[in-house]
């Protein structure tokens, strides 16, 4: 249920009013925009009078929400919500593009396609240490020594970092990491999702293979109602009858999720297709439907990539995306 206060309503009789919702059992989500002030009342709404709401002299109106996503909801937070992870901020107009290797292979490695993406005009650096794979028998990663590998490379560029964690009890080890991935295979792992909801830093929350929209908000929905409210989403591409690409990229996602959820949604066009030569279509075609970001895997040698050369691009190849995706954002600002 959501509540629409008048503006200026007087201050003494808003926080009467909030405290008689949580005298009736429920928490309050405040949110203020230009023109809007809302309380978003989360709990059993079915006790609340809406009539005896409405009586009130502050408030403008009510309304109910059927969702079952609250804080993730657009309707309880009409503004585009800006998530900030180092000094780089993504939604609400921010645009960034996260590049760098599938996995951690070595310092020379991780420094050298650092160098290379931040002079692209990336503005993070991605990087797996934790490599969940379908078959254990394939690279799995460099865990903990591949984390440092990252932070070196960080401080040698100043780029924010972004990776995958796979479990609640390596968080320690993610102290100085600034942007937390959930893998697709993660999304729903409900334990994780709700440790990650009492630390204070930016969630980089992937859809999960054959999640729908309202599943991949709900685990939003884990994380926010545990007081992190710093989530980015990213389309990485969904499980459908289709054989010939890896997955298959869902951009209607981003238009849907931009109409239900004020969260940013960036999207992974590596992984999504699997296939090198389909990066840069669907990395413009995400442009074109509203990302406000993108996640592009780039490897210094993709021939002897130890995970998932066939969809990473040379830095040479990234910076002449990163051209482009330049240009057509410079276009979309004239229309």
């Amino acid at each position: 249920m959501i509540i629409i206060l008048k503006k200026q309503a007087d201050e003494r009789k808003v926080e009467a009013l909030k405290q008689e919702m949580i005298s009736q059992g429920l928490s309050i989500h405040e949110s203020e925009g230009a023109n809007t002030r809302l309380l978003g009342l989360i709990g059993d709404t079915s006790v609340v009078d809406l009539r005896h709401i409405m009586a009130n002299e502050i408030v403008e109106n009510v309304k109910r929400i059927q969702e079952p996503y609250k804080k993730a909801n657009r309707k309880f937070h009409p503004e585009d919500s800006v998530i900030k992870v180092g000094n780089v901020k993504i939604g609400g107009g921010h645009f960034a593009v996260i590049g760098g290797p599938c996995s951690i292979e070595s310092k020379e490695q991780m420094v050298e396609v650092a160098e290379k993406v931040k002079e692209a005009g990336a503005l993070l650096l991605r990087g797996g240490a934790f490599k969940p794979r379908t078959s254990p028998y394939s690279f799995q990663g460099l865990h903990g020594d591949g984390l440092k590998l990252l932070l070196e490379a960080k401080k040698a560029t100043g780029l924010p970092v972004v990776t995958e964690i796979m479990d609640a009890s390596h968080l320690p080890l993610f102290e100085d990491v600034d942007l937390i991935q959930v893998g697709t295979r993660n999304m729903q792992n409900f334990e994780l999702l709700k440790e990650l909801g009492k630390i204070n830093k930016p969630i980089l929350l992937k859809r999960g293979m054959a999640s729908t929209i309202e599943e991949w908000l709900m685990s939003a929905e884990y994380i926010m109602a545990g007081g992190n409210e710093n989530v980015i989403l990213c389309e990485r591409g969904i499980r459908t009858y289709e054989t010939s690409m890896r997955n298959t990229l869902d951009l209607s996602a981003i238009p849907m999720i931009k109409k239900k959820s004020h969260l940013p949604v960036i999207v992974d066009p590596s992984h999504a297709t699997g296939i090198r030569d389909m990066v840069e279509p669907m990395s413009l075609a995400a442009v074109a439907a509203g990302a406000d970001g993108l996640m592009i895997e780039v490897h210094n040698d993709p021939a002897r990539a130890l995970c998932d050369g066939p969809q990473s691009l040379t830095p040479e190849a990234f910076a002449h995306l990163m051209d482009k995706v330049t240009k057509m954002r410079e276009f979309f600002e004239t229309l």
